[in-house]
């Protein structure tokens, strides 16, 4: 565990409480709370899959590691999929479902990322690789 993942972990939760609470809704109906309850555990579980990716995290892709514990035992991008967990959980909290839209603009982003850095580990790690896809989901 790196100073740099404590310190994004603390700035991104701060900017969604700090997001959550100016923007709160007058009245905390179903959406607003299914939307809050999705960002929390989204934000938590995001946090552990950086903790969990440690020094390999990087914003390009790059095979330092290949990461197959905690989460990453299950699922092979959990960053993308908690990370998406909280971006829906927000704009429910807005109660603005439309922008959801947005988020389904990120999802072909995401998707090439993934792509992108699943090449990027097969090339390093090959045989070892491929059975670790094999087992684990996105």
């Amino acid at each position: 565990m790196t100073g740099k993942n404590i310190v994004l972990t603390l700035i991104v939760g701060t900017a969604f409480a700090l997001a959550v609470w100016q923007h709160q809704p007058a009245e905390w109906t179903p959406m607003p709370i299914a939307g809050l309850c999705l960002l929390i555990v989204g934000f938590v579980f995001w946090s552990m899959a950086r903790f969990q990716l440690g020094a390999s995290f990087a914003v390009t892709a790059q095979a330092r590691n290949l990461v197959t514990h905690g989460l990453y035992s299950k699922i092979r991008n959990p960053i993308y999929v908690f990370g998406s967990c909280v971006i829906v959980g927000f704009f429910l909290i807005l109660e603005k479902p439309l922008g959801l839209l947005i988020f389904l603009l990120l999802i072909p982003l995401q998707l090439w990322r993934a792509r992108k850095e699943a090449a990027v580990l097969e090339e390093k790690f090959g045989e070892k690789y491929r059975q670790y896809r094999a087992s684990t989901w996105f």
